[in-house]
């Protein structure tokens, strides 16, 4: 997992926010270029000649990324960061030799003779959801001064930027542990393992605003890149939200309008397409701005989440599928039958459930070998995927068991030809050292009796009709026998 639990005795606020730093694998890392270009904006926007991102240890601040001449780590007794990260807002010191805390600080009235301090705590979640001040955004200045309005709004605006890129982080490694633990991923696991850390490294992402008033947006150059357009021209939100499809559109329009309306910040992902035509999966961020008690704008992030939302997709998929026949498993047919019986018994609708049981599996196995047993097994997946079928829902139950669930009235209306024609698929010969064996399928098909509510009910019912049917299946054999032995 990327955030282990806490300690047992780890109760104190200091032990929690040390835990979180922790946990993100942050610190002593090696110099990123995402955190790198993020200091050197906030040193350009408010005309620092210094500029860090720090993070808070038990007794020093490191400095994960820097702008001007810094130490690599101080003690947390001399670091301003320190008042930073116990502060719940900006915290800006137009001149430090004017105040207690800092007059005697060496940085102040050593050869660095820094003068003019602004910090901005970076704050992520723990495991409760609760925000831990894990580290600071700050830039300094030898001469005393302040920021602006606009200044002190881009560096909060430039905070959240590294939360959000500490957050991306965290995803980044996350989806690596989550392929980690899939066994079925296990052939091409180096391969995503190289995406995950290209998605860590380049952390596409761009801050937005929107101007309520004349309803123009204004984009940064990320924002600009995801969209593959160049960087330009402001536009409205209408030519913004042009590059969604119909349906992530109107999300987003009725986001923006909820929270231009009152205020709710909100975080989604959504379809997008870029201006090229690409098909992509973007997250947007966003939260009101006001002005003089009245909103003036909406500001917010925007990241390409495409490599990340495929591949949760991914192995979701994966952990519903059956590696060797690509049918689905257990697990998601039990979930489909569910909701099928629930649609059924809601709505009047026709449903069916298919058993298969293999005749002749189990001995093919045991003379020609389990190869031989996994082709059988492979060939029915590949006969059960046939075209007729594509609206029906077909599983490996376990072993030589399959399942089909069927809602479609044309196939429910004659039961009997639906159970040849699945008997015929599953006539299947294999060959090995010149020694073929057939295998064939007892084949069931039942229709849901008004009375089974829950899977288990309707399994068990279609379960007895199968053990009945093979029954009579094995005492037709044994009946033939006799008949050919009597001639």
């Amino acid at each position: 997992m990327l955030i282990s639990a806490l300690p047992r005795d780890a109760s104190s606020a200091e032990e929690r926010r040390l835990a979180t730093l922790q946990a993100h694998a942050l610190l002593d890392s090696e110099p990123e270029a995402e955190f790198d270009a993020l200091v050197s904006l906030a040193a350009e926007m408010l005309d620092c000649p210094v500029a860090a991102l720090t993070l808070a240890d038990r007794d020093r601040f490191w400095v994960k990324s820097a702008i001007g001449p810094l130490p690599s780590q101080m003690p947390r007794n001399v670091a301003f960061c320190d008042q930073t990260i116990r502060s719940p807002d900006l915290m800006i010191v137009p001149d430090l030799t004017s105040d207690p805390r800092f007059a005697v600080n060496p940085f102040v009235t050593g050869e660095a003779g820094t003068r003019f301090y602004a910090g901005m705590p970076i704050r992520v979640p723990d495991l409760d959801g609760s925000p831990q001040a894990i580290g600071s955004l700050c830039v300094m200045d030898a001469t005393p001064r302040s920021l602006s309005p606009a200044g002190e709004r881009a560096l909060r605006h430039l905070a959240r930027l590294a939360e959000a890129l500490i957050a991306a982080r965290a995803v980044a490694r996350r989806a690596t542990a989550m392929a980690e633990l899939s066994e079925r991923q296990a052939e091409d696991l180096r391969a995503k393992d190289r995406t995950v850390r290209q998605v860590e490294r380049l952390a596409l992402i761009g801050s937005w605003r929107i101007r309520l008033g004349d309803q123009k947006a204004f984009w940064s150059e990320g924002v600009y890149r995801i969209h593959e357009l160049s960087a330009g021209k402001p536009v409205t939100i209408d030519q913004g939200l042009s590059y969604y499809p119909p349906d992530s559109r109107a999300i987003l329009r009725s986001t923006i309008e909820a929270t231009a309306r009152t205020g709710d910040p909100f975080d989604i992902e959504l379809d997008f397409v870029t201006a090229l035509g690409r098909h992509r999966r973007v997250r947007v961020m966003g939260e009101r701005e006001m002005a003089n008690g009245h909103p003036e704008s909406l500001v917010g992030m925007f990241q390409d989440v495409t490599e990340r939302h495929a591949l949760e997709v991914q192995l979701r998929r994966n952990a519903d599928t059956d590696a060797l026949t690509l049918l689905s498993n257990r697990a998601a047919f039990d979930r489909t039958l569910e909701t099928a019986i629930g649609e059924a018994g809601t709505n009047d609708r026709p449903l069916g459930l298919v058993l298969i049981d293999l005749d002749g599996f189990k001995l093919i196995n045991d003379t020609l070998g389990h190869p031989a047993g996994d082709e059988v097994l492979r060939i029915v997946g590949t006969r059960l995927r046939t075209d007729w079928l594509k609206n029906c829902f077909v599983a490996r139950l376990g072993g030589d068991e399959f399942g089909v669930i069927v809602q479609d009235p044309a196939l429910l209306a004659q039961p009997e030809s639906l159970r040849a024609r699945i008997e015929t698929l599953l006539t299947i010969s294999i060959t090995v050292d010149d020694l073929t064996m057939s295998c064939a399928g007892t084949v069931c098909v039942t229709l849901r009796p008004e009375n089974c509510r829950t899977i288990r009910d309707f399994m068990h019912h279609a379960d007895s009709r199968l053990y009945a049917a093979k029954r009579d299946r094995v005492g037709e054999r044994r009946k033939g026998d006799r008949r050919k032995a009597t001639r």
